[in-house]
């Protein structure tokens, strides 16, 4: 095979310019290709610097063979967590079952990774942050089309104009509410409500996740390694979304204590770990889906487009593999909205069969009433008995377009 890049694209769009919102995974990623196919290519990033940190996130599949072309695959694999067991706990908190990670979430051991989300971000960054602009501490302000470009402005008030523009700015895009409208209208709520954050690990784990649920709640703990930091999550049922708390950390710490008051196992202690910590991280667990992912000369990829969920583990993957098809799409049409037609042809299925996931993520990790949670709690003693992984289809279910098929 040539080697694994964009080839340099044809003088119809050498110097076509780009603006990215957003330096997670989709942005950079989306620049690294872009820039390799003949773009100018500028990113802004409301963020001061690259972010670090974050829960632990995984590639698989398709989206493995993205990174192994960018040339980071090798750095992943050093990153790579290793999480060597899925402990499932009763209401008393006593073992229910033990199995391994694999059996959890459908990937291929040995070739799937999980990673810090700061291990993937700084990994994107590394490799294209001397080759395009980035603007931290900054965002965008208005945009304003017209058939020759888009005038933005920024939030400093600096005014530019680039012929097209990418929102990448995550699940709650302000670039798609700015060009499509509220959220609410894409946004389809999956039933719960979550807190994430650190915490002491006070447990001793190491490498591994314990998980404890009644209907309708979960609290879980994941040491990532040996170190004494643990992630914690809780997690809860709610048939309407708690909208009237998600701008008030003080109200979210407020309704979570109230939700898992009189819950056993560990989970006070984890409740009071909660109301100590200064990254809490709440939100509801939903799905972007969209008709279209673009309009005139800006279009949206990642989570701004599509976000699955965390329930599918598949966002980040989504996130890269949307990227590549993206800039394949620029790449090989000279015309942004045949360009933007081909990408949403060429990735469609694959992000409905993804998103698709989230039915069995929830059975699995959240069960809301006790009938649902006794059938999984059955199968989870039959896996634990009998291990058996078998890879999602749907993780591998693109093929990359050659790298030789873009001019």
């Amino acid at each position: 095979m040539t080697p694994e890049c964009l080839s340099p694209n044809v003088s119809t769009t050498a110097k076509r310019t780009v603006l990215i919102s957003g330096a997670s995974v989709s942005g950079p990623a989306l620049a690294y290709w872009l820039h390799r196919s003949g773009f100018v290519v500028t990113v802004v990033e409301k963020a001061g610097a690259p972010r670090d940190g974050g829960y632990p996130i995984d590639v698989r599949g398709t989206a493995i063979e993205v990174v192994r072309r960018m040339g980071i695959l090798p750095r992943l694999r050093e990153a790579h967590i290793d999480m060597r067991r899925c402990t499932f706990l009763n209401v008393d908190g006593s073992e229910l079952a033990s199995v391994t990670p694999h059996a959890v979430a459908g990937s291929v051991e040995g070739q799937d990774l999980e990673v810090r989300r700061g291990d993937l971000t700084a990994n994107l960054y590394a490799v294209v942050r001397d080759d395009v602009e980035f603007l931290f501490g900054n965002s965008i302000d208005t945009l304003d089309q017209s058939e020759h470009g888009v005038d933005v402005t920024f939030r400093d008030g600096q005014q530019r104009t680039f012929d097209l523009v990418v929102g990448a700015d995550g699940m709650h895009s302000h670039t798609r509410q700015s060009l499509f409208g509220p959220e609410e209208q894409f946004h389809r709520y999956l039933g719960y409500g979550f807190a994430i954050f650190t915490m002491p690990n006070t447990f001793g784990l190491s490498h591994e996740l314990m998980l404890w649920n009644t209907p309708g709640r979960a609290a879980a703990l994941y040491a990532v390694g040996d170190n004494d930091e643990l992630h914690a999550f809780l997690n809860f049922h709610r048939p309407e979304p708690p909208l009237e708390v998600l701008q008030n950390p003080d109200a979210q710490r407020d309704l979570v204590a109230t939700i898992f008051a009189n819950a056993g196992w560990e989970v006070p202690g984890i409740v009071k770990a909660m109301r100590d910590a200064d990254d809490l991280f709440f939100d509801t667990a939903g799905q972007i889906r969209m008709p279209h992912w673009s309009s005139g000369r800006v279009v949206l990829v990642g989570d701004a487009a599509y976000a699955p969920s965390f329930l599918t583990g598949q966002g980040s993957s989504l996130a890269l593999v949307g990227a590549y098809i993206l800039a394949n799409a620029l790449a090989t049409n000279g015309d942004h909205t045949a360009a933007f037609a081909a990408y949403e042809r060429d990735l469609r299925q694959f992000v409905d069969m993804n998103q698709a996931l989230v039915d069995n993520g929830a059975a699995m990790l959240f069960p809301t009433t006790a009938r649902t949670l006794e059938q999984r709690n059955a199968r989870l003693r039959d896996l634990a008995a009998i291990p058996s992984v078998t890879a999602r289809p749907a993780h591998s279910a693109l093929v990359l377009p050659e790298p030789t098929s873009m001019p």
